[in-house]
């Protein structure tokens, strides 16, 4: 079932997506250890990324 899924979306998509996936993880684990200001500066790269990959998507 997951390998369907990374052959579905490519291996680079699938790579990028656990790099958000991450980012948010450790953007939660700082937020929530007192370091509220980077956290939030760190929590702003998954959507830029997610966004930068629907550019490279698109562009044609």
């Amino acid at each position: 079932m997951i390998k369907k899924f990374i052959l579905g979306i490519g291996i680079m998509n699938a790579v990028m997506l656990l790099v958000v996936l991450s980012i948010i993880v450790v953007s939660e684990i700082m937020f929530l250890s007192g370091n509220k200001l980077e956290a939030i500066f760190i929590a702003f790269w998954a959507p830029t990324i997610l966004g930068f990959m629907n550019y490279l998507k698109y562009r044609k």
